[in-house]
């Protein structure tokens, strides 16, 4: 075993967990998930048969990532955060064939007891505020808060509020990556530092 895993941890025989990862206490992975290098299962994490979670990614206490969530590299996941994997559950009716797909890209933040409904794609970098429920596709790097989240700002890659319009023309570099951010429209595109 090539992960630490705590005593009271329950890891599932077939799931794949990569190297350098920690499994704190009373996690339980289900045997198919996938779960890559270097991630951090916190406190009471359960993560489902169909899941996907990619290297670097940080999942914090008391999160359960269910059957068709997946979460790119270096994912935030904060503490009780919540996701969701059917839009209209009953306990009396059976809606396993009805399990939407949530996609996380890279690098993402989804602040602490935020909840993301089933079925939206949340962009590359993007920061989902505290207690945000987000209900639909949110962008790459966008700064979301509220209920249901609205776009407020832009966020760097490191995790600081850029300061630029929700949309039009502009730029701004970053101080700490020297990196540039140019808005068209309402999409950024991220220019690396000249070396």
């Amino acid at each position: 075993m090539n992960y630490y895993q705590h005593p009271s941890a329950i890891v599932d025989e077939g799931a794949q967990i990569g190297a350098g990862s920690r499994v704190w206490h009373f996690v339980h992975v289900c045997a198919g998930a996938r779960i890559g290098a270097g991630v951090s299962l916190g406190q009471n994490v359960f993560v489902g048969n169909k899941v996907v979670i990619g290297d670097h990614c940080k999942v914090q206490n008391n999160v359960s990532v269910y059957d068709n969530v997946k979460l790119e590299e270096g994912v935030f996941c904060g503490p009780s955060m919540v996701f969701t994997n059917v839009y209209n559950p009953r306990s009396l009716i059976e809606r396993k064939d009805q399990y939407r797909d949530t996609l996380v890209k890279r690098g993402a933040t989804l602040g602490a007891n935020c909840t993301v409904v089933c079925g939206v794609t949340i962009g590359v970098f993007a920061f989902i505020g505290a207690g945000a429920v987000i209900n639909r596709d949110v962008p790459d790097y966008a700064l979301m808060v509220g209920v249901p989240a609205r776009q407020i700002g832009w966020m760097s890659e490191y995790g600081e509020q850029l300061a630029l319009p929700l949309s039009g023309e502009a730029s701004v570099m970053c101080e700490h990556s020297g990196a540039t951010y140019m808005l068209q429209g309402n999409v950024i595109c991220k220019m690396e530092a000249v070396k």
